[in-house]
């Protein structure tokens, strides 16, 4: 073939097929990222790469790089008919090659570089030029996939550990750097392990250009960030979570994006994966563009993002964030500044479609992980099949259960009777949803204090406080989350530019209440009482929730066999209860499993010598009874048998 010819071929290569167009248009493709972006191919023995970019009203469009200083006009692409897609194949652009996109549109004679939507990996932060790279990577987690569905399943325990990857540890000696993907992964899974949890949550790892945003300003979608390594090492660092048993989810926002120029906002001249009207193409409560759900393509390129990190990066789950902003047409909005939908409501019907969408495709394709919405508001059936008129999600956070249950810890004990029903209510929706309890990095930022300064009282108050809100919640039938460094009882606010307050640790009361985590994740993990029925009413059974002159709490756990039975008692005052009497369904010996009040958590060391005898006298409307000591501002757990 002579050269002209050859480079014709050239030109005329496409990995995209017209039902791949066919249905990125129609707005069911879901694997895009085979197709679009850029990939390194061999066509007729040549190596090279091949770029396919979404811009239907550009006039002309260029790949502009390190490979050709960066000057328009030597690597043109070419449109594929009336898909909008330009694509093109070029022999001379390798692997590690720097990118963008130099369109030029239809619109106003406006030109703009923008980076690729479709990008693997992309420059570091201020740099905004994409990377050409592949996805190559010999993954050592066969046992853990062919195995996670067990690990994901409802009736299963999932105790998450939310981390902000830039801030976990930090190394001092080297200017304060974040640890790399690599550095991270080994102690990271250490810590896990050692505290007992049974999945890590990243805050959103996907490349962001303001580390302040803390990921939620995504602008490379398909790109894990650069500031700690390459998408291979980040595929290691789940690989060594994996392969110690810990899940991953991450954190994944398809509710905004930022307005920087080299993002995708206004990409081709006109408003293609954000709303025209900024009535519902802008948040005004984060200064960011909200999605055009409505779209097809748009949807296409949400749902083959979802599926790209479930996949290709072997990840467990997704939670999805700031679902509210994306359901209802005025959120954060005043009167005037929003559209109705075409019946008049609030409602934003394109974004349930999408969310729909997104869950079925995902449960179709991964039915072994998970998805959790963080929905802020009363929505009926967030975590409840397409099919009955849910929303698809697996699960859900209870908002309502934490602010409640923060807002009570907060209170003096002296008060805490009077603010009751903040412990109960919950229960009258525990199941409504399948819920995740959360403690996140939203309660432990922005003047809200630590979770251990919110505690009153003095220090040891403190600690005894914060060692019962975690038993409470551990007792409660939901999924958990705690945001690191509140299992260590971190002073501070969390800062995303400080690593934790690791030198905490060399303190009892520090190093007491990580213990405490600890044996609660194990307790959890270890007694099917604890979690089998956390989605599910026949788990729970209030013995005693009426005592609110005397700030005390009963409760019973049962799992799936009729002989595990957790009983479960919480004392919100600083006073110990002697002779405390608490109904229970059956006699015999009851062994104290649990007491956050032992001097191994740095606790006064009040307890029950290992477990009581049940009486025969009934109370509590129970046939038998234990007399048991319940300590100050403490929890204790006594098992059955």
């Amino acid at each position: 073939m002579s050269m002209p010819q050859r480079q014709s071929a050239f030109r005329d290569f496409s990995l995209l097929t017209d039902h791949d167009l066919y249905l990125f248009n129609e707005g069911s493709h879901f694997r895009l990222y085979e197709k679009l972006g850029a990939h390194h191919v061999s066509f007729e023995g040549v190596e090279g790469t091949y770029f396919a970019v979404w811009a239907p009203d550009a006039y002309e469009v260029y790949v502009i790089g390190s490979f050709n200083d960066w000057k328009k006009g030597t690597h043109a692409l070419r449109p594929r008919g009336s898909s909008g897609i330009w694509e093109s194949f070029f022999p001379d652009v390798k692997k590690g090659s720097l990118y963008k996109y130099h369109i030029v549109s239809r619109t106003y004679g406006y030109q703009v570089d923008k980076s690729d939507p479709f990008s693997f990996f992309n420059e570091i932060p201020p740099r905004t030029a994409s990377i050409a790279w592949d996805l190559d990577y010999a993954w050592g987690d066969s046992e853990w996939m062919a195995r996670r569905r067990e690990h994901n399943a409802l009736d299963k325990p999932m105790s998450i550990y939310e981390v902000h990857v830039g801030s976990w540890r930090r190394v001092p000696d080297e200017g304060n750097r974040s640890l790399s993907y690599r550095e991270l992964a080994q102690e990271l899974a250490d810590y896990v392990k050692e505290t007992g949890f049974t999945h890590v949550e990243f805050l959103p790892i996907m490349d962001h250009p303001f580390f302040g945003s803390w990921g939620y300003q995504i602008t490379g979608y398909f790109a894990p960030s650069a500031n700690y390594g390459t998408p291979q090492d980040f595929m290691y660092l789940i690989d060594v979570l994996h392969r110690n048993g810990i899940g991953v989810i991450l954190d994944w926002v398809p509710s905004h994006f930022p307005t920087d120029e080299h993002g995708l906002g206004y990409f081709d001249g006109t408003h293609l994966f954000e709303h025209a009207d900024p009535r519902q193409g802008m948040h005004r409560e984060w200064g960011s563009y909200a999605f055009n759900y409505g779209r097809h393509e748009v949807r296409s390129f949400l749902v083959s993002n979802a599926l790209f990190w479930l996949g290709e990066y072997h990840v467990d789950g997704l939670r999805v964030d700031a679902v509210a902003s994306m359901l209802y047409l005025d959120y954060a909005r005043k009167e005037g500044e929003w559209i109705p939908n075409q019946f008049g409501g609030r409602e934003n019907l394109g974004a349930i479609d999408f969310l729909r969408r997104f869950n079925e495709e995902v449960y179709k394709t991964h039915p072994d992980t998970q998805t959790i919405a963080e929905e802020s508001t009363s929505w009926p059936m967030v975590s409840r099949p397409n099919y009955v008129g849910g929303l698809g999600f697996g699960l859900k956070w209870d908002m309502g259960w934490m602010h409640d249950t923060l807002d009570y810890m907060s209170k003096d004990p002296v008060h805490r009777k009077f603010h009751h029903n903040n412990l109960t209510f919950r229960m009258l929706y525990a199941f409504h949803e399948n819920f995740v309890l959360p403690l996140s990095h939203d309660e432990v930022v922005y003047g809200k204090r630590s979770l251990i300064g919110k505690m009153p009282g003095d220090d040891w108050q403190k600690f005894a406080n914060l060692r019962l809100l975690f038993g409470y919640m551990f007792a409660q039938p939901a999924k958990k989350l705690i945001f690191m460094g509140g299992e260590i009882g971190q002073w501070s606010e969390w800062t995303h530019d400080a690593s934790l307050e690791w030198h905490l640790l060399q303190y009892a009361p520090h190093e007491g209440l990580k213990r405490w985590v600890g044996d609660l994740n194990r307790i959890y993990r270890s007694e099917p009482a604890l979690y089998e029925y956390d989605c599910d009413p026949a788990g729970f059974e209030w013995i005693d929730c009426n005592d609110a002159e005397g700030s005390t709490l009963s409760l019973m756990r049962r799992g799936k066999s009729t002989n595990d039975i957790i009983l479960i008692a919480c004392n919100y005052t600083p006073v110990p209860r002697l002779n405390y009497r608490v109904g229970a369904p059956r006699g015999g010996w009851w062994r104290e499993i649990l007491n956050s009040d032992s001097g191994f958590y740095n606790g006064s060391g009040l307890g029950n010598g290992g477990g009581v005898e049940a009486s025969s006298d009934p109370i509590h409307g129970r046939p038998n009874s234990l007399t048991i000591t319940l300590p100050p501002l403490a929890v204790v757990y006594f098992k059955s048998g």
